[in-house]
C-alpha cells in the first residue's frame, strides 16, 4: 500500500521539522526522571509532564494532568506497598475525533533507569548530545525518544489540519522501570480506547507479546557451628554448611530450565523460551561460623502458555517449588529432612499476547512497511506497559518505536552512552502518524 497524498503531507512535515523533533527529545532527556523506590523524593517528573501538557494543549488536546490517589491504588497489582505519587503526575491528553471512528492511545513511560556511573558517559546522562546521527542521553531510546515521537506525531497531524475520525490519546506515566504502577494509575483514572501503541524501542518491529516474571528467594537451611572445630555428622548434632548445599538447588533449577527449553508447547513464535536462573546469593553470620542458611534469589521468566487461569504465575511458582524440593530430597539426606523454603516477591508482572491479526497490528505493520522500515512481528522477553493496558484496561496494546530492544541486536537501553538514531526517531513519528490516520480514519 502506498502512502496517500494526505499521509505524505504529514510525513513531509515531520521530516522537514526533524530538528524540532530532536530538540523535543533532547528536552525530555534533560529532565532527571530517574526511577524511584517508595519513599524517594520526586525528581523532575512534574516539570516534564507540564512541558508535554503545554505542547499538547497547544495542539488542541484536552489535558488531564493528575497525581493519583495513593490510597486508591494501594493493594492494586504492580503497585508496591507504600508508594505515593506526590510530585509525580500522570497525563492523559485527548485529541477528539470528528466522526466517531476508532480511538487510539499512544503511551510511554517517562521514568528512566539510573545514569550511574556518570563518570563513564561521554557526556552526562542528562546532558543530551547529538553526534554522528544519534541523540545520546539517559532514556534516549528507553523511552523518551518514543515519547517525543508520539507527541510530535500528534502535533504534526494538528498542524497539517488532518482531522481524525476517532480520538487520539497521548498518555504518559511514571513508574514503569521500578514497578508498573504508572500504567495501573492510568487505567484507574479511566483511560480507555480501542487499541494502544506503546512506543518502546522495538526497532520498528511490532511487539505482540511479552513474558511474565516472578522473583523469589529460596532459603537453603544449614546448622551453625564453629568453623575451626571438627564437626560430627549432622545426625549427631554436627554443623551443616548451608553454602555447600546451594549447588544442589542450582542443579535443580538448571535441570528445570532445560526441561522447559525442550517442551514444544512452551515454544513461542515471538518470545524466547522460559528461563530460570539464580541472580543473588547471601549467607553467613560470622567468618568463623558455619552459616545457618543461604538465601538464593531466583528470576523466573515465563511465557503466556505457563500462566494460570487468571493470567499470573502461580502454576510456575508451584512447579519451581516442587521441582527443587524433589531434586534436593533425592540427592541429599539433610535437605530431605530440612527442605528449602520459598518466599516469592509481591507484585510480579504477567505475560500477555494480543492477536496478531488485530486491526491495530495490521495497520502498524503496513505503515511501517510503507515507510521502508521493518514490519516484523516480535515480542519482548521482559515486560512493558502494554501488558497493563491489555490486561487491566481492556485496551489491546502493542509495542512500536525506534531501535533499542529489537530482536538479534545488542540493546542500547540501560547502557552507558544510551542513544537513539535520529533517522529512526523521524521514521517512528511518521509511522505513528500514518497508523493513527489509518486506524482512526482521516477525513
Amino acid at each position: 500500500m502506498a502512502l496517500t497524498a494526505q499521509e505524505q503531507q504529514v510525513c513531509h512535515h515531520i521530516a522537514d521539522h526533524q530538528t524540532e523533533l530532536v530538540q523535543l527529545a533532547a528536552e525530555l532527556i534533560a529532565f532527571d526522571t530517574t526511577a524511584r523506590e517508595p519513599g524517594d523524593p520526586p525528581h523532575q517528573e512534574a516539570d516534564l509532564q507540564n512541558h508535554l501538557a503545554g505542547l499538547l494543549d497547544g495542539a488542541g488536546a484536552r489535558i488531564d494532568l493528575f497525581e493519583p490517589d495513593a490510597a486508591e491504588l494501594a493493594g492494586k497489582p504492580l503497585v508496591p506497598p507504600g508508594l505515593d505519587f506526590a510530585g509525580r503526575p500522570q497525563m492523559i491528553a485527548t485529541q477528539s475525533g470528528q466522526s466517531g471512528g476508532r480511538s487510539l492511545v499512544f503511551n510511554g513511560h517517562i521514568d528512566v533507569v539510573s545514569g550511574e556511573p556518570r563518570s563513564e558517559w561521554t557526556t552526562g546522562p542528562f546532558e543530551p548530545d547529538v553526534r554522528d546521527g544519534r541523540l545520546y542521553g539517559r532514556g534516549a531510546c528507553d523511552m523518551k525518544g518514543g515519547v517525543a515521537a508520539m507527541v510530535f506525531a500528534l502535533q504534526a497531524l494538528s498542524r497539517t489540519g488532518t482531522r481524525l475520525g476517532g480520538d487520539l490519546i497521548v498518555a504518559t506515566n511514571t513508574d514503569e522501570e521500578s514497578s508498573g504502577a504508572g500504567g495501573i494509575a492510568l487505567v484507574q483514572r479511566g483511560l480507555s480506547a480501542d487499541a494502544a501503541i506503546v512506543t518502546e524501542p522495538t526497532g520498528h518491529e511490532v511487539w505482540v507479546a511479552c513474558r511474565g516474571s516472578e522473583y523469589g528467594v529460596i532459603r537453603v537451611p544449614g546448622r551453625p557451628g564453629h568453623a575451626e572445630v571438627r564437626q560430627p555428622s549432622w545426625r549427631q548434632g554436627g554443623a551443616v554448611n548451608a553454602i555447600e548445599k546451594v549447588p544442589l538447588v542450582i542443579d535443580a533449577i538448571t535441570a528445570l530450565r532445560a526441561e522447559w527449553a525442550e517442551q514444544g508447547d512452551l515454544k513461542h513464535p515471538h518470545l524466547s523460551h522460559p528461563d530460570l536462573l539464580p541472580t543473588m546469593a547471601r549467607s553467613g553470620e560470622w567468618p568463623v561460623t558455619y552459616p545457618a542458611f543461604c538465601d538464593l534469589t531466583i528470576a523466573v521468566m515465563y511465557v503466556p502458555a505457563q500462566a494460570d487461569s487468571e493470567g499470573w504465575g502461580s502454576d510456575v511458582r508451584r512447579e519451581v517449588e516442587e521441582h527443587v524440593l524433589r531434586h534436593t530430597a533425592e540427592h541429599d539426606e539433610w535437605l530431605a529432612e530440612h527442605p528449602p523454603s520459598f518466599r516469592w516477591w509481591p507484585n510480579p508482572v504477567m505475560p500477555v499476547e494480543v492477536d496478531p491479526d488485530l486491526p491495530i497490528v495490521l495497520a502498524t505493520r503496513q505503515a511501517s512497511a510503507d515507510l521502508n522500515r521493518p514490519a516484523l512481528l516480535a515480542g519482548l522477553d521482559s515486560w512493558f506497559d502494554g501488558a497493563t493496558l491489555t490486561k487491566f484496561g481492556a485496551i489491546p496494546a502493542i509495542g512500536y518505536g525506534p531501535s533499542g530492544f529489537e530482536a538479534g541486536g545488542a540493546s542500547v537501553a540501560h547502557t552507558i552512552d544510551e542513544y537513539v538514531p535520529i533517522d529512526g526517531l523521524v521514521a517512528t513519528a511518521q509511522a505513528l502518524a500514518v497508523t493513527a490516520m489509518r486506524y482512526c480514519g482521516a477525513g
